[in-house]
């Protein structure tokens, strides 16, 4: 299951958090974001070790602009706690995956 976070909590979620966790970067009014939530629910799913979570960007506007996020949705995959890689747009089951191995 993806967790819905917010700003206060990203800290401790995704940053102190020993491996690795893919954040969604995402807006509810955003059409390819909507598309994507159905795809990591699907990879979160499958593999009960990769920690996924998501953060509506217009809730967590000073972590979107700390994150330099300009385009959305915008997937970061950290590995205990930084910033390791990152992609932009609608990606399919198996860029998913690929980005998390």
């Amino acid at each position: 299951m993806v967790k819905e976070i917010e700003s206060k909590d990203f800290e401790e979620v995704v940053l102190k958090s020993d491996g690795k966790v893919l954040v969604d970067f995402y807006a509810n009014w955003c059409g390819p974001c909507k598309m994507l939530r159905p795809v990591l629910e699907e990879v979160a799913s499958e593999r009960s070790e990769s920690k996924i979570v998501s953060i509506n960007v217009d809730e967590a506007e000073e972590l979107s602009s700390k994150y330099g996020i300009i385009s959305i949705p915008c997937l970061i995959l950290f590995e205990n706690g930084k910033e390791i890689d990152r992609s932009i747009g609608l990606k399919s089951k198996s860029d998913i995956e690929g980005m998390i191995n």
